[in-house]
């Protein structure tokens, strides 16, 4: 059993049973999250909350009205905007994410690295907004009471993706193709970022990580795996070995197709992996993953504005069924954008009770 930070406090049935699932100890049920995008909310308003409010299993912490109060983040409000690494991102649709403008990458044109550099990750948080670390610290204990596992977060594309961010995709792939050494700088410098941060996490109390990165397309890595092993390798290591030296659950989120790295990135200290089943398969999956690290399965996105009330059944139930083992090792996760139909969210949430339920908060 990988050896984990023990809480002063006791944990609630629900982590206890997230534990299990993680660490391979026999859950009593598999553990699920039902993720309502905020413009899904917006959309479907109180029709939506309908279904939220039949399912407190799966929302326990959900009261009448909550939507209403819901704020979006400056990545989930429409038209542009600039973070405090001077990216600049603009978003065609409120509630779905922002995407950065390459056009106006920060470092696309290699003359603008000299003058360059990254905000303090001890000050200013993706925003620009200045960091309140001691509250933080305050949110980490409170959870600790409430018995769910003190958790902080990397902002999303937190090493890979920040790179093409910073260089423009079409940049980035030409940077790993020719082998730019200024390349190397870059990642040095986004690295130390992340590693700042990581360790303030640590220092505060989190007991568990966040961190996600799209590694992957949607039927292959956009770099070679030796590429990928070169550059980025070391990185996520050093990043995860820091969490893993002071015993701290690692969670990583890719979109993508990242079967080719499965391996590596538990080698470097992953805990949980959340992969695609689209991009990756269900089989291929089984074959790779299972039972080596804990999949917290990310079903089918596409599918479920499409599906018929049977398509879903038997897609959640297949899934359980291959990667489940009585010991542990498997999470359900089913992200419901603007167009699922609500009696596909509630034919969701359903089917979710009848394998299990699960209070995790999940980054995408």
């Amino acid at each position: 059993m990988f050896g984990q930070r023990i809480s002063a406090y006791p944990h609630n049935k629900y982590t206890e049973n997230f534990l299990r699932a993680v660490q391979f100890s026999y859950p009593e049920w598999i553990p699920c999250v039902v993720s309502i995008m905020p413009a899904t909310w917006i959309k479907h308003g109180e029709e939506v909350e309908k279904i939220v409010l039949k399912h407190p299993k799966l929302f326990p912490h959900y009261k009448k009205g909550d939507f209403r109060k819901m704020k979006l983040s400056p990545a989930y409000q429409k038209g542009r905007w600039k973070d405090s690494w001077g990216i600049v991102w603009k978003n065609i649709e409120e509630g779905l994410d922002s995407a950065p403008v390459e056009k106006e990458a920060p470092l696309r044109d290699w003359k603008n690295l000299k003058n360059y550099k990254a905000p303090s990750p001890l000050l200013l948080d993706w925003f620009g907004e200045k960091i309140n670390w001691e509250e933080r610290k305050k949110q980490l204990e409170e959870a600790k009471k409430e018995g769910n596992l003190a958790s902080g977060a990397l902002t999303h594309g937190f090493m890979y993706m920040w790179l093409y961010y910073l260089r423009g995709f079409n940049n980035f792939m030409m940077d790993i193709a020719t082998e730019e050494p200024r390349l190397n700088e870059v990642i040095e410098m986004v690295l130390n970022y992340n590693l700042k941060l990581v360790n303030k996490w640590i220092e505060i109390g989190a007991e568990i990580i966040y961190f996600g990165d799209d590694l992957g397309l949607q039927k292959s890595l956009p770099i070679n795996p030796s590429h990928w092993r070169r550059y980025l390798k070391p990185c996520y290591a050093k990043i995860f070995g820091s969490c893993r030296e002071k015993g701290i659950y690692v969670y990583l989120h890719s979109d993508g197709h990242i079967l080719e790295i499965i391996d590596d990135l538990v080698e470097c200290g992953v805990n949980i992996i959340n992969p695609q089943i689209r991009a990756n398969g269900l089989e291929r999956l089984e074959k790779v993953a299972k039972g080596k690290v804990c999949i917290h399965l990310d079903l089918d996105r596409q599918l479920f504005p499409f599906a018929s009330r049977q398509e879903l059944e038997n897609h959640i139930w297949k899934a359980t069924k291959m990667l489940g083992l009585k010991k542990g090792g498997l999470m359900l996760y089913a992200e419901c954008e603007p167009d699922v139909p609500l009696e596909n969210i509630e034919t969701i949430c359903q089917v979710f009770e009848e394998v299990g339920s699960d209070i995790l908060p999940i980054i995408d």
